[in-house]
């Protein structure tokens, strides 16, 4: 997310983790007490981020001082670092775009080595553990706007270097995310990340939960409020009904849910302005959960679970990336049989979409509602067996039971169904937030519009393919799961083209995301590239961040009625 770059540099790590000195009493424990004089400082490293050039040559040569100095290779037997410093130098050598800072950071972690510090060691290969890091560096990301990315925001991290895949939406998702964090709004910064915090823990997601915590003590939060929900202020915690229903069910939010926020006498009282602010953060946190969920995201270098201070066993060396369900590495002991059939199959996808595009065949109206109804209530499993969320997850979420339900068949007590027709963004959700929030609503209108529109005009090995049917297929099926119907389109479109593997993993993706494994990120589109797999999930994230927006907008609407 990388939102703010003085916490870039702010170390979020403790736990487990902790380092101490070898055996002998030879290596040296690290994270002793430096004099303020000489340890590298927060200013120091974020003079790395400089557009001049020069200031960055003379940055990198004052971090490589106090390090040094740190490390007293004039006095044999005083060389400590801190954690913090380790830690930094560790992200700045795996992640850090510009390459005459990465290599001057491994350099330095080389030294302190030397010297008897213990240093830390990732242990992850790569941003994605679904897609292998020598494939993330095939599939051509954008290299110009990492280092953007570094240069505006402090650090480039594992969320920014997988939707650099596709780098037009990834410019336009950090302006609205920088917008919600940083920018003039109705809610305090520290807040803001709180909120995000607590949504985030509503999908058990603790790489938001780390990225946001650091943020929010960076902007001066109270560091006991990430200790448990129950230390907060009350007007937070008043978030927490909203949060639960936007997370899982915001079909079910209703124009009284917002009446107990903002009512003259509500207590405490939230305006219209800093309402609208909080719901975006909650939706936009869970949308990205579910992303991070899906693309397999690593915990960052300097984030619990991202490092280790133990040097590798014999059985942790690092392997192959590959995996078996892997398309780019055998899946059966016959691989030309795997391809034959993965070929079969993007030829069978690609000729029902050109069948789709000329269809003119038009259903009645009571047909299509039958067709979406069919859609909305298929069983489609998820459901698997996860390890129990980290503590520093759980105590930040109250009613951890309340999860997303299925919609029963129509006439079996099923919600009523939203008509797009009836509140859609374009026509009442986009003046709504522009109104109350200035120019959040272009901000996600502009995201909405490009990853709707993104297009390379391929598909797996085939080139000069229009993919508009299944990328409206896979919008508008996330959009049923959540009970939003458009009456002119065809829901049978949508079991023609999302097979059975894509649906599993969608639906996992939007509704359960802390349910997403490899095995099913493998089991779809098993010839496709991963940039391609990373656009589907773009798709889901914003189709679902869209379809919780705009139940919580339509009881706003009805509130101010």
């Amino acid at each position: 997310m990388a939102s703010y770059p003085a916490a870039a540099f702010a170390s979020q790590a403790n736990g487990d983790n902790t380092p101490g000195r070898g055996s002998g009493g030879d290596r040296l424990c690290h994270h002793t007490e430096i004099e303020s004089d000489i340890v590298p400082t927060a200013k120091s490293l974020t003079r790395l981020c400089s557009r001049d050039e020069d200031e960055r040559v003379a940055a990198l040569e004052e971090l490589s001082h106090r390090v040094m100095l740190c490390l007293g290779l004039d006095k044999p037997g005083s060389a400590r670092l801190s954690k913090q410093t380790l830690l930094q130098l560790l992200r700045l050598s795996r992640s850090c775009p510009l390459r005459e800072v990465r290599e001057r950071a491994t350099e330095l972690l080389r030294t302190a080595q030397e010297q008897g510090v213990e240093v830390p060691r990732v242990l992850a290969q790569g941003p994605s553990a679904f897609i292998p890091a020598k494939q993330m560096m095939k599939e051509d990301m954008d290299q110009e706007i990492l280092t953007e990315s570094f240069l505006s925001l402090g650090r480039v991290d594992h969320i920014t270097m997988v939707m650099a895949l596709h780098p037009a939406y990834l410019s336009c998702f950090l302006k609205a995310q920088h917008a919600l964090l940083e920018m003039d709004g109705p809610l305090p910064c520290h807040w803001r990340h709180y909120i995000a915090i607590m949504a985030a823990a509503r999908h058990h997601c603790s790489y938001l939960v780390q990225q946001h915590s650091a943020g929010f003590l960076e902007a001066g939060g109270e560091e006991s409020w990430l200790s448990g929900i129950q230390h907060a202020p009350t007007k937070l915690r008043s978030l927490q009904t909203l949060n639960k229903l936007l997370a899982h069910r915001p079909w079910l939010i209703t124009q009284q849910h917002i009446e107990e926020l903002v009512c003259p006498g509500a207590e405490p009282r939230w305006s219209l302005a800093e309402l609208i602010h909080a719901v975006i953060l909650m939706a936009h946190a869970h949308s990205l959960s579910s992303f991070v969920w899906a693309c397999g995201l690593s915990p960052e270098p300097d984030h619990i679970g991202g490092y280790t201070f133990r040097p590798p066993s014999p059985s942790h060396l690092p392997r192959s990336p590959r995996s078996p369900n892997s398309p780019h590495s055998p899946a059966h002991e016959d691989g030309r049989q795997e391809l034959v059939e993965g070929t079969m199959e993007v030829e069978v996808l690609m000729k029902r979409m050109v069948e789709l595009q000329q269809q003119e065949e038009e259903c009645t109206q009571e047909e299509m509602v039958t067709r979406f109804e069919r859609e909305r209530s298929e069983s489609i499993p998820t459901a698997v067996v996860r390890e129990a969320p980290p503590d520093l997850v759980l105590c930040l979420v109250e009613d951890p039971e309340f999860r997303y339900e299925d919609f029963a068949p129509r006439g079996e007590q099923a919600p009523p169904t939203m008509r797009a027709q009836d509140y859609s963004w374009e026509d009442h959700g986009f003046s709504l937030v522009n109104r109350l929030l200035p120019d959040m609503g272009q901000l996600l209108d502009e995201k909405f519009q490009v990853v709707s529109n993104l297009t390379y005009h391929r598909m797996a090995m085939h080139e000069g393919v229009d993919t508009h049917t299944l990328r409206k297929a896979l919008w508008n099926y996330i959009h049923c799961l959540y009970g939003i119907r458009y009456d002119d389109y065809d829901y049978g479109s949508v079991n023609v083209l999302l097979e059975r593997s894509l649906k599993v993993f969608v639906k996992t993706m939007a509704c359960h995301p802390e349910q997403t494994t490899a095995r099913i990120y493998h089991s779809f589109w098993r010839h496709f590239r991963h940039s391609e797999k990373v656009h589907a999930n773009l798709i889901v994230m914003e189709a679902r961040l869209q379809a919780a927006l705009l139940y919580t907008l339509r009881a706003i609407t009805h509130y101010m009625r």
